[in-house]
Parts: structure tokens; sequence; C-alpha cells
């Protein structure tokens, strides 16, 4: 039964681990640049480095805006009916990303001195991310799309590694400096390396494809901006506000959250097969029963989680990270212990059943709206709570979110189902 099951998924069992090599080759270097930065800096430059990083990214979203995401959709439909245009579509996106950096660049020159002040330099010594992390991101969507998934997992492994060589050593001996700088450094190896990988396409305009891919990804370049309101926003607005030293304990505690949060969404999207096929049968019942049993399972299995995590990750910190070790952490452990087991309790449902099942709408619009609201709410609960408020403004959007975003989807999704007066 395995065997047959094996021959039957091969290619994509094969490309799943691929896939997932090729995520640790890329994401792993950059927290293992994380972790190292948080082990040997003090926590003031460790708030720096975050900083000026989260700037970064943000600018990153409006560099790319959904390109990089679209063009891997539209590199999958080419090559299966139209070969010239898959030749045009590297060049055409490339342009369209380089176009928009450039004008994301020279704002940022213009506004960075007076906006961040003597933290300009640090932004400035990471500016380069805004046309590298969307340009390997593009390569990245090429060769999702043409399968590639060995090449690629190759490409990122082998750079990872040939990164170790540097890392450790640039912020050892140059601390802050030497942080922002691998991150430069990996990129550019990165993109060198993909670029060397993949030489099949042709310096033609076209403006079919350009349309095609830029229609498409300005609607998914909506939702990732959305997205980073609701979620990364907190990392900006405490450096707005001056809280450097506390955006290294906040940032500390995030990573590790987002970590540990990967298990739960790669299980939903094992489950997501399953409940796509049940969907597509119209066994809206079973359904119903499966999204109410992965919901409850989850939150006692978050519950559990976020009890011992609350007790255990202080010890962590006192073990591996004792400059981090204070009242200040445990002020933000209070506030983002509760967003960690939102988001774990709901990883499994989000990625397993309502993706799956074409409601990825709700989940871009409910994002998007919560997203926006969470911005002023961060400003006017900072004015009463200081650099708490803004964290609790995020944990009062993610609950918001949640509820509305399930209320709909189940009355939508469910509506006229067996024994509807036991819903919950």
């Amino acid at each position: 039964m395995l065997k047959k099951t094996y021959h039957t998924h091969k290619e994509t069992i094969h490309n799943s681990i691929w896939r997932a090599l090729q995520i640790f080759g890329q994401n792993g270097i950059v927290f293992l640049i994380f972790i190292i930065s948080a082990k040997l800096l003090i926590p003031y430059d460790f708030g720096i480095y975050n900083y000026a990083i989260a700037i970064v990214f943000f600018l990153i979203i409006f560099g790319d805006f959904g390109i990089s995401t679209a063009t891997s959709k539209y590199v999958a439909e080419y090559n299966a009916m139209d070969k010239e245009k898959l030749k045009s579509v590297l060049f055409n996106s490339g342009i369209v990303i380089l176009g928009l950096t450039v004008i994301i660049t020279i704002l940022t020159l213009i506004i960075g001195p007076w906006y961040l002040k003597e933290k300009y330099i640090y932004v400035l010594l990471v500016l380069p991310l805004i046309f590298l992390v969307p340009m390997t991101s593009l390569y990245d969507g090429v060769y999702r799309g043409l399968k590639r998934f060995k090449s690629l997992a190759i490409i990122s492994m082998c750079v990872g590694a040939i990164s170790l060589s540097f890392v450790y050593v640039l912020i050892k001996t140059y601390g802050l400096i030497g942080a922002l700088i691998s991150q430069d450094l990996f990129f550019i190896i990165l993109l060198i390396a993909l670029g060397l990988g993949y030489r099949e396409f042709h310096f033609k305009w076209n403006k079919e494809v350009m349309k095609e891919i830029g229609s498409y990804s300005f609607v998914i370049g909506l939702a990732t901006l959305g997205y980073f309101l609701y979620s990364q926003i907190s990392t900006i607005l405490l450096g707005h506000y001056g809280y450097i030293t506390e955006i290294s304990y906040y940032s500390l505690l995030n990573k590790l959250f987002s970590f540990l949060i990967i298990p739960f969404s790669i299980l939903g999207q094992v489950l997501a097969p399953d409940n796509t096929r049940i969907y597509a049968l119209g066994k809206i019942d079973e359904l119903k029963q499966k999204f109410k049993k992965y919901l409850i399972s989850s939150l006692i299995i978050g519950l559990i989680i976020s009890f011992l995590l609350y007790l255990v990750i202080p010890l962590i910190v006192n073990i591996f990270f004792k400059q981090y070790s204070s009242t200040i952490l445990l002020g933000f452990l209070q506030i983002q212990i509760f967003i960690f087991f939102i988001l774990i309790s709901t990883a499994t449902v989000n990625n397993g059943i309502i993706t799956p099942t074409n409601y990825t709408k709700w989940i871009t619009l409910s994002t998007i709206i919560f997203g926006i609201i969470n911005l002023p709410l961060s400003i006017l609960l900072n004015y009463y709570f200081s650099y708490k408020g803004i964290i609790l403004s995020s944990l009062i959007s993610y609950i918001l979110n949640v509820i509305s975003m399930y209320i709909i989807y189940y009355k939508t999704t469910f509506k006229g189902t067996k024994n509807e007066k036991n819903n919950f």
C-alpha cells in the first residue's frame, strides 16, 4: 500500500522534500544570522538590527508588490502553453521590480535622514535588500513554476554553507555593522547563484506578460501589505517611539514563536488535500465536523504548549541569552504568549481547511481590514500603556480578526447543514 502510494505521488513527494531543503537552506541562514546577532550583540544594538531589517522589509513590499509570487503561477502556465512568453517573464518582471526599487530607494534617500535620523545609516547598510530580496524571490518563483525544486534546493543549501564561513566572523568582528552586511552578502551570493542556474530567457519587452503578471500581483501586494500591518508593524512602531532596546526583547520572542508554529502550519498543509476532496464532493457535514475537531484539538494543544512555554522561556533565555533576562522580557512574554496561543491554535485550521476550500479571500480581506485597524489602535494604546500598548494592539487585532473570520467562514460554508442547532 505504501509502495503504491509512493509511486503514485513520487514527484510530489520528491518536490516537497527538495522544497523543504531549499527553505532550510535559505531561511536557515537568515535565522542563523538572527540567533548569532542576538547572542553577540548587546540588546540595544540587536534592537537597531531588527528595526533596520523591519524598515527595509516594509519597503520591500512596495518594491515587489506581489510580482515574485505571481511569477510562479504564470511561469507554470506559460511553460505549458506558450514558451515564448515564458522566456519573457524574467526580464519583464525584473524590469518592473527594478523600476519600483529605484523609486523606493530614491524616496528613502530623500525622506530617510529626516525620519530615521541617527538610525538612517543602519537602514542604508541594508538598503540593497530592497532589490536583492525581490529578485531572489522572482528567481524562486521561476524555479518553482518550472518544478526545478532540486536545483533550487541545491543552490540554496550551497549558498547557505558558503555564508556560514563569513557570518559569524563578520558579526563577531564588526558587531551590528557586520550583522547587517551579512544579510547583503548572503542575498548577493544567492542572486548570482540563481542567475547562473537559469539563463533561458531573452531581453524582450512584452506588454502582455507585464499586464498579466502586474494585475495579478497587485492583489497579492495588497494582501502582503495588509499582513505586514497586521503582524509585523509593531517593530517599526516601537522604533518610531524610541523603544529600541525593547525591540530586541520583542523580536527574540517573536522569532521563537514563529519557529514553533511552523509544524502546525505544515500539518495543516498535509491535511489540506483530503479536505479539498471532501469539499469538492460536497460532503459539507463531514467538513464541518473536521473543522470543529481541528479547532477544539488545536485550542487544547495550544493552551498546553503556551502554558509550558510561559514557564520555560525565562529559563531558556537565562541560560542562552542572559543579557535579555529581565522584567522587560516578562512584560512582553505576558502579552505575546496570548498572540502565540491564537496563532498556534489557528494554524492547522487555516492551512488545513479554510485555504484549501477556496476561502483564502476571507483570510486576505480580514487581514487587510484588521491590519489597517491595528495601526491607529497601536498609536492610541501606546499613549496609555507605553510600548506594551503597541503589542497589546496586535493581540486585540489578532483576536478580532480570528473571531470575525471564523464566524463568516462557518456561517457561509456550513449554512443549512444538518444539526445546525448544535453549532457553537
